[in-house]
């Protein structure tokens, strides 16, 4: 009776499948390349690139306006519209 090899009957197979493995992985590196080619030049790209260039947090400020808004000194509303006027205004310019 001959012997059958179970992992050489399905070597060949196993090799296709790491192909298109690589071949994903290799499309994906190519899309990032593409992307990050084109940051600059796209709205989300400028998005990011504003993101990125925002300052640290900076915690005197953060603990100051939390005081505020404990004793009640803190108008929220009015300053949030104040906020994203300006966020919108950098958006647009």
């Amino acid at each position: 009776m001959p012997k059958y090899e179970i992992n050489s009957r399905f070597k060949h197979q196993n090799d296709q499948d790491m192909s298109v493995e690589d071949l994903s992985i290799q499309n994906e590196d190519a899309m990032m390349e593409t992307i990050l080619e084109n940051l600059n030049t796209t709205p989300i790209g400028q998005v990011l690139k504003k993101i990125a260039s925002l300052p640290e947090i900076r915690q005197d400020k953060v603990l100051n306006v939390r005081r505020q808004l404990t004793d009640g000194d803190y108008d929220l509303n009015e300053r949030l519209n104040i906020a994203m006027d300006k966020v919108l205004e950098d958006l647009t310019s």
